[in-house]
């Protein structure tokens, strides 16, 4: 008689993952009619671990401030990219913002095993990825990428407010605000704008034909005829 033991059906473990590295991946900067869009990835150590990491859109902006400098003071290493405002009018938002992501886990110090990306996309990486909705919320290493990316064009967005302050952009940051569609009726697109976005192009239609008049801190505006496109490449050097 077979023994109750060889009766009993016994499963092995199956490790579908590499045994490594894990890194959170995330973007900030999808939806404003201006900027770059900035992508995170983190490595965090499992040795020192950050209290209160969450979805940075659901953090005050005091709470990400004081995340932000724990997570590059703890985690094992950080990687933020960009993708310009050309790249994003060149390929559209959702292409520029896989570039972004590749970028930052390629400038990772250390090689992860594997990689989680917040979102049902993923970019094109030599390493095993996968995607996670919500994983903001629900992954720690995607959370801390996410506190990243938004306090890095966050800060991006204030010095973009010092160049144009009559935009708003340390206010909105971008977004399509019933005050910054008024900016751009009045003022018109600036080389920060991404052309490709619905609101900015009804701006240059607007503007193409006549004078632009750009305010400026001297006494007079100055009356420009033409718009001229300058790509200023904001990328954080890591």
């Amino acid at each position: 008689m077979r023994s109750r033991k060889f009766l009993k059906a016994e499963q092995a473990r199956l490790v579908w993952d590499a045994p490594g590295l894990l890194a959170g991946v995330d973007e900030a900067g999808r939806g404003p009619l201006a900027g770059p869009v900035v992508a995170a990835a983190v490595i965090l150590d499992d040795t020192r671990p950050i209290r209160g990491l969450a979805d940075s859109k659901t953090l005050t902006a005091l709470q990400r401030e004081r995340l932000h400098d724990q997570i590059l003071a703890k985690a094992l290493c950080c990687s933020i990219a960009q993708a310009s405002v050309e790249e994003i009018d060149t390929h559209n938002i959702l292409q520029a913002t896989m570039i972004a992501m590749r970028r930052a886990v390629e400038g990772l110090r250390l090689k992860p095993a594997k990689v989680l990306v917040d979102g049902n996309r993923l970019p094109t990486l030599d390493v095993l990825a996968e995607a996670v909705v919500k994983g903001d919320a629900l992954v720690k290493a995607i959370s801390a990428a996410s506190i990243l990316a938004k306090v890095h064009r966050d800060r991006l967005c204030e010095q973009l407010h010092t160049e144009f302050p009559h935009y708003g952009f340390a206010g909105h940051k971008g977004y399509g605000t019933p005050e910054h569609l008024e900016a751009l009726q009045k003022h018109g697109a600036c080389v920060h704008h991404r052309r490709s976005f619905s609101p900015v192009a009804a701006a240059l239609t607007r503007t193409a034909t006549g004078a632009l008049v750009i305010e400026t801190e001297a006494p007079m505006p100055i009356v420009i005829a033409t718009v001229e496109t300058v790509h200023l490449d904001l990328r954080a050097a890591l």
